[in-house]
């Protein structure tokens, strides 16, 4: 069991709970921290709390991490597409329309299943669902992540990605003919008040900075590199659409109006970051999927 203290600090107070400690790692989720909170392995003060408590400046935040449940996760043999392998780390290219990791009711199919195939050695830190998952991209997001094949890897990923040493650059169609070359987005995102399913800009989100330059124009869309500075939950998606530029073919943040091309487009093409045992950097490009070049080429035609 994992041992974490926090003292509440000025810019925290007035909080809630759960999105204090949410904020403390990249790779922590509300819900998870939620349920921590709901299982009595979070107090304040020594005393179990809610996870819409308000936090006051000095409170004694301790939480008590849980080891990872014996691993249960079905393996399934599956074609993926691994760009590079060792004994600690595994870069692999998920194509468009599959789930990152199991999850209720969704158990079979995913990465996760089909990385246990490929290998059994991964890190156990986010417990049984999600193996050796630093970080995740939507299901209909293609592109390149990277997964650690022991503790020692996780950790010093996840600590790139506190420290945002991490490169990762997406290429994006959106609607709308952006009018300058390079952009930077500053808003928090988090949690949409009004709809549990989605995310949003908010006051109290997280903060989230994507930097964006514009590759080519056509005649309604615009094709765009964006760079993570953070990485938060639909973080791209939420941000273009927040500067009214949203992601061509996004069901959920995009127009009625878009292309039917069976999700947003976006493709994280670029990854690059620390080798946690080596220590040098090492960057990988995965090309467009063909049904992006596709769409691509018949928006030059048609402009």
């Amino acid at each position: 069991m994992e041992s974490i203290q926090h003292i509440i600090q000025e810019n925290e107070k007035g909080n809630r709970l759960d999105m204090v400690i949410a904020g403390l790692k990249e790779d922590w989720s509300r819900s998870q921290v939620q349920q921590w909170i709901k299982d009595g392995i979070v107090t304040v003060n020594g005393s179990v709390s809610k996870p819409n408590y308000k936090s006051a400046l000095g409170d004694e935040i301790d939480i008590q991490i849980p080891d990872p449940e014996p691993l249960d996760v079905e393996a399934e043999e599956m074609n993926l597409e691994i760009y590079y392998e060792d004994e600690d780390v595994l870069v692999v290219n998920k194509p468009k329309g599959m789930v990152v990791h199991p999850a209720p009711g969704h158990l079979r199919g995913t990465l996760v299943n089909g990385l246990m195939a490929h290998c059994r050695d991964l890190s156990g830190i986010n417990g049984v669902l999600r193996p050796g998952i630093v970080h995740r991209i939507d299901k209909d997001t293609s592109g390149l992540l990277m997964v650690a094949k022991n503790d020692m890897a996780h950790e010093k990923l996840v600590q790139q990605l506190v420290n945002k040493t991490v490169t990762r650059k997406y290429r994006a169609i959106v609607h709308g003919l952006i009018p300058h070359e390079y952009g930077t987005i500053d808003a928090p995102v988090g949690r949409d008040q009004k709809d549990r399913q989605s995310m949003a800009i908010v006051n109290n989100g997280k903060n989230a900075v994507t930097h964006f330059r514009v590759l080519d124009r056509f005649k309604e869309f615009s094709f765009v590199e964006c760079e993570l500075e953070t990485g938060r939950t639909h973080q791209i998606r939420v941000h273009m659409k927040y500067i009214g530029f949203p992601l061509a073919g996004d069901p959920k943040y995009g127009p009625r109006k878009t292309l039917d091309i069976g999700g947003q487009a976006l493709h994280a093409g670029v990854l690059g970051f620390i080798h946690p045992r080596t220590e040098e950097y090492i960057e990988f490009t995965a090309p467009l999927p063909e049904d992006f070049e596709e769409l691509l080429t018949q928006l030059r035609n048609d402009r």
